[in-house]
């Protein structure tokens, strides 16, 4: 494999910064105005745009992205899977308005006939028999950590190092020496050192993992079926099993989240692949845009929680920690209805793997052309791309695979030829708008700027 020219590589780069700059002076002007704002945006991670200032957003629809300069996009960041649906799907429309307008009551704390219902569904998809709703998947998260200390009396919880879990205070954790707990570079002010909530294991290390819990003191294991934010870090064969084996000897309880592995199929990864989790949550994509999230628990955690509850031990009714006043409200549950029930279904999810693994075939193929070293994984509807081969197989060899100077050039070149990756990662995803044709252009278009490294 031949190494990228990192001289030529920055005179691409360069070309491509004033490509875009020229392409977008409405977009720019907006960011400089927005002088109210913190960072200029909406939400600081809203700066993670390779061109100094975001596209800023007119109108889309399906697996199309207009910005205000005029450009239209094939969007396969689809809000980093929040839009897995696709842009404002017709059922979820209709569902948002008929709540919204029709029937009026977005948010009254009084349950809807639609909670039921989505219940039923996420039990035959994923397979837990209770479930409780968030407004984000984060919350989720959150609120069942307390859960698990609650159900099982113990105080940590344990995580992958580079795993995805929202912005959960101890999700940023990484395998330090000597057993010891560390915080993710970056993390924002932990409230409390984080070795003191979290331990924290390799990804693909089973061994780490029973290190870990042979101290008795972790709740729950809180994984992903597969590494995603860091680029995906699929499981080698029987990891996930033996976190199964390993979370019911040691006591402690196996939490799964399927935010972004949602992508794996109608089930997620927990059916695909029979997973048996006691505690899983999800959020983001089933709600068609609608912020929401879940969290769903086995009858014995219920039990076990509710032991605590009777006895007066824990309130999860008023103010112990667990719920919110917007959570579970009447608008989220109308969305999540609708796009649950028409919009991803299994014949949806056939038709978006399909094109993933077409999507993936042909970032491979100009890998190989080309003699990068390069490798990239599928997930389902989902696919990314890392410069690094083989393919890393734990968080931290993901993260040392990072390139910001290639991170820069391939997504701003991809932009500017009219196609939208994640600002964050390298990730693909398909939805059920999906056109093949785009697919096929991004195939076109990798193969260009790819060769443009090599000429």
């Amino acid at each position: 494999m031949i190494a990228v020219d990192r001289a030529r590589l920055a005179g691409l780069l360069a070309a491509e910064q004033g490509t875009y700059a020229a392409a977008n002076p409405r977009s720019r002007a907006l960011y400089e105005e927005a002088t109210n704002l913190f960072g200029h945006v909406p939400m600081t991670w809203m700066n993670m745009w390779s061109g100094g200032f975001p596209l800023y957003l007119d109108h889309a629809r399906g697996a199309r992205i207009t910005d205000v300069d005029g450009h239209t996009y094939a969007d396969f960041a689809l809000g980093d899977t929040g839009a897995m649906a696709g842009h404002s799907p017709e059922p979820t429309l209709k569902a948002v308005a008929g709540r919204a307008g029709d029937l009026g009551g977005l948010t009254t704390m009084l349950p809807t006939a639609d909670a039921q219902w989505v219940g039923a569904e996420l039990t035959a998809r994923f397979g837990m028999p209770l479930w409780s709703f968030t407004l984000s998947a984060t919350d989720a998260n959150r609120w069942a950590i307390r859960l698990a200390r609650l159900a099982t009396g113990r105080p940590k919880v344990l995580v992958f190092g580079y795993s995805y879990h929202g912005s959960v205070d101890e999700a940023f954790a990484l395998a330090g020496p000597d057993g010891t707990t560390i915080s993710r570079p970056g993390n924002v002010a932990p409230p409390v050192p984080v070795g003191l909530t979290t331990r924290a294991a390799v990804w693909n290390d089973l061994a780490s993992v029973e290190t870990a819990l042979a101290h008795g003191d972790v709740a729950a294991i809180l994984t992903e079926p597969a590494l995603t934010n860091i680029g995906i870090v699929l499981p080698e064969p029987g990891f996930m099993e033996g976190l199964r084996t390993l979370a019911t000897r040691y006591g402690a309880l196996l939490m799964i989240d399927e935010t972004h592995t949602f992508s794996t199929g109608w089930g997620g990864a927990t059916r695909a692949w029979g997973l048996e989790p006691d505690i899983f949550v999800i959020g983001k994509s089933i709600g068609g845009g609608i912020p929401c999230g879940t969290y769903g628990l086995s009858e014995a955690v219920a039990a076990a929680v509710t032991r605590h509850t009777d006895a007066g031990d824990a309130d999860i009714v008023d103010v112990g920690g667990v719920g919110g006043t917007l959570a579970g409200n009447a608008l989220s549950l109308a969305a999540m209805r609708a796009t649950l029930g028409e919009v991803l279904t299994p014949e949806a999810f056939e038709g978006m793997i399909d094109l993933a693994t077409v999507f993936t075939a042909g970032v491979q193929a100009a890998i190989d052309e080309f003699e990068l070293p390069w490798s990239i994984a599928q997930l389902g509807a989902r696919a990314e791309y890392r410069f690094t081969s083989p393919a890393p197989r734990t968080g931290e060899e993901s993260a040392a695979a990072a390139d910001d100077e290639l991170d820069a050039y391939m997504h701003l070149a991809m932009c500017n030829r009219g196609i939208l990756m994640t600002p964050f990662h390298n990730m693909a995803l398909m939805c059920p708008d999906t056109d093949p044709a785009d697919v096929e252009r991004h195939t076109e278009v990798f193969r260009e700027v790819v060769a443009a490294l090599r000429a």
